[in-house]
């Protein structure tokens, strides 16, 4: 038989249930800017009918629901969105870094400007010409004299300020490395929290937020993989347990373990690198993982970063966009020097004494355009003459040089690996032959480094656009709406008050049956 007092049980839980839903859209409305929070809601279910089933069950027509109960307080996200979204941030962050870092090797390079080193070249070709027809005059020795020094200082600042910016990215490669590293203690200490939490039913709703935005900046300096480990215990059904953090290739096969179920009580396993003799990184590590190999890394930040600075490929050889830029300006300013003073000292000088060495002379090409420098320091050393005493020939030859087929050229670059002499045709980086004039051979590099800076930047630009659009979806399932959250505080509200009622008019009920049943004939 059901209890007189049944009704009030059943309002009593209307109003606790109502009452949670009005708390947990309170917190909603309160964590509205909170960067990474997912709006939480109130699962609610029906309460046990009454009579349960049994052999004792008292005889009714059929089973009475007995109300509303708060079954679980569940954040709402969507992991396929939130995959997408990591996938995205991770190309941002490669494409980002690349960008960023060819963008200043522009700024360096400055071309085509009247500060470039193709400028420098030219004013030092047009100071050669000039002397070439005035092979006595003071004005123009000075001048080459001048455009001489100008365009040595510009190669120059070009290697020092390439080589300074190199160093920048190989403190970023450091500090990255150290930020992951960072990120994969907090996301292993939130770990160990949650499997303290979820094995007595709780859902820890606000360390899930914590630990997903973690994890997407995790994404954007490495290529990650996200599972799921149980945490133990009597989880609820909808427990999101333990990450498991893999760094995976481009293939996504996994390349080591950050975080799992088995080192909640420990520490993560940390990433490092490995250098060769020159410092280009030869490979990474995670924990006590076998070496990995740079190209094997998917994108990310780091990825970017280690491009630029310098790398061991597959080959075992040297490789890298600052490295190859700073290498083929070597290889410019030393053909220049050496062309320049082999045809320098084929000449007299304005004292009719055979020329000497133009630049400084050089054995290996390597650090060639930080260290050319000019050796003549009198205007009256310039050796134009070839025919006798004041005569501009040899002048229109040094003045050739930067005109000149280097398909056969004379001199030759020592290989420092072996020590052998390489002919200059035989140059081959990055698909740029040095073949051809030094002007054309300087174009090419520059072109090729706009054509790759421009793509860095469009697909950087598109990238962004694909993230905004996968966040934007993201905030639509996750993120807090204060509209939507009012209309659910005055829903919740009239149930709430409706509850009560309920108590009310079973309270009068009551107050019939007690107080106004059994009083005839008093």
């Amino acid at each position: 038989m059901r209890s007189t007092f049944m009704g009030l049980e059943t309002a009593r839980r209307g109003m606790f249930s109502q009452q949670s839903a009005i708390y947990t859209t309170g917190h909603n409305i309160s964590n509205a800017n909170t960067p990474g929070y997912s709006r939480q809601r109130v699962n609610f279910q029906q309460a046990s009918p009454y009579p349960a089933n049994g052999i004792n069950r008292p005889y009714m027509p059929g089973q009475m629901g007995t109300g509303v109960e708060a079954g679980s307080i569940q954040r709402i996200r969507d992991s396929f969105i939130d995959a997408r979204y990591r996938s995205e941030n991770n190309k941002l962050g490669y494409y980002g870094s690349k960008s960023d870092a060819l963008s200043r090797m522009e700024d360096v390079m400055n071309e085509p400007t009247s500060e470039g080193l193709s400028s420098a070249m030219d004013n030092f070709w047009n100071s050669l010409q000039t002397l070439g027809t005035n092979p006595i005059e003071s004005g123009a020795r000075e001048s080459v004299l001048a455009q001489g020094h100008a365009l040595a200082d510009t190669f120059n600042y070009l290697s020092i300020s390439l080589n300074s910016i190199r160093e920048d990215i190989k403190q970023s490669i450091k500090v990255n490395i150290e930020k992951i590293n960072t990120l994969a203690v907090q996301i292993n200490g939130i770990n160990q929290q949650i499997s303290q939490v979820e094995p007595h039913g709780d859902l820890p709703n606000d360390l899930y937020d914590e630990r997903d935005r973690l994890v997407d900046e995790l994404s954007q300096l490495v290529d990650i993989k996200v599972t799921t480990q149980p945490s133990g215990g009597l989880p609820s059904p909808i427990a999101e347990g333990i990450y498991k953090i893999e760094i995976i290739s481009p293939s996504g096969t996994s390349l080591g373990t950050l975080v799992d179920k088995n080192t909640i009580n420990g520490n993560p396993n940390k990433l490092s690198y490995m250098t060769d003799n020159d410092g280009y990184i030869e490979s990474l590590k995670i924990g006590s993982s076998s070496s990995i190999e740079i190209e094997d890394f998917a994108k990310g930040s780091l990825k970017a970063d280690i491009e630029s600075y310098g790398y061991i490929n597959k080959t075992g050889n040297q490789d890298g966009r600052y490295p190859e830029m700073i290498d083929q300006l070597d290889k410019l300013a030393f053909t220049l020097l050496k062309e320049l003073n082999h045809i320098h000292k084929d000449g007299k000088d304005l004292d009719g004494n055979d020329g000497k060495d133009f630049f400084n002379d050089l054995t290996d090409y390597k650090g060639a355009a930080g260290k050319i420098s000019m050796v003549i320091t009198n205007p009256n050393e310039i050796a134009t003459s070839l025919r006798g005493k004041g005569n501009g020939d040899n002048g229109y030859r040094l003045a050739d040089v930067l005109r000149k087929d280097f398909s056969a050229f004379e001199a030759q670059l020592i290989d420092p690996s072996t020590g052998n002499p390489i002919d200059l045709k035989d140059f081959t980086q990055s698909n740029l032959k040095m073949s051809g004039n030094i002007k054309s051979f300087y174009g090419g590099l520059i072109s090729s480094l706009g054509v790759e800076t421009r793509e860095a930047n469009v697909l950087t630009k598109n990238t962004l656009i694909l993230l905004d659009t996968v966040d934007f979806q993201r905030q639509s399932v996750s993120g807090v709406s204060l509209d939507e959250e009012m209309a659910n505080l005055i829903k919740f509200q009239h149930a709430y008050n409706a509850s009560a009622r309920n108590i009310t008019v079973i309270d009068e009920m009551l107050d019939k049956i007690i107080n106004g049943m059994g009083v005839v004939g008093r």
